[in-house]
């Protein structure tokens, strides 16, 4: 194998990192819709944030749906669970991780444009304080269990 095959896609990574962006990783982004008929669906992930300093996720963008939003499920004074849109969006102390996952922090997606059809993909845009915008492509996975026993989201 020659080197300049090797370090070819090394350098179009490097050329393209920013600092701030290069803070910021993204790892085991999904999407879920409840059915093909569903109005809505959520994505999940794991943001990690390897800076020095915080950083906020504040916004969530896609075409994917009429409203992407930054939601959380918060349990009522009758003790029963609601989803809320945090308009204030999640904090992502510097060295931490912000996981985003089912029955917790997730990306909402309202009036879905079409059908999240498993084996697909959405794009979304989170938009950070600092590190401004980090657009990623996550799977559609209608399979995908909330299993603590498997490790999966």
């Amino acid at each position: 194998m020659k080197l300049r095959t090797i370090l070819a896609p090394v350098a179009a990574t490097v050329a393209f990192a920013t600092p701030s962006l290069a803070e910021i990783i993204i790892t085991d982004g999904y999407a879920r819709a409840s059915g093909i008929m569903a109005k809505s669906a959520a994505a999940f992930m794991t943001i990690q944030n390897t800076g020095e300093s915080g950083d906020h996720l504040i916004d969530v963008i896609s075409d994917a749906a009429k409203r992407a939003e930054l939601h959380s499920h918060i349990e009522s004074k009758d003790g029963i669970m609601r989803m809320v849109h945090v308009e204030e969006g999640f904090a992502l102390p510097a060295g931490g991780v912000l996981m985003l996952e089912r029955g917790g922090k997730h990306v909402m997606f309202m009036g879905l444009n079409k059908p999240f059809v498993n084996g697909e993909s959405v794009t979304l845009t989170l938009v950070f304080r600092d590190a401004g915008e980090i657009t990623v492509t996550v799977p559609v996975d209608l399979n995908r269990q909330n299993d603590a026993m498997t490790g999966n989201r």
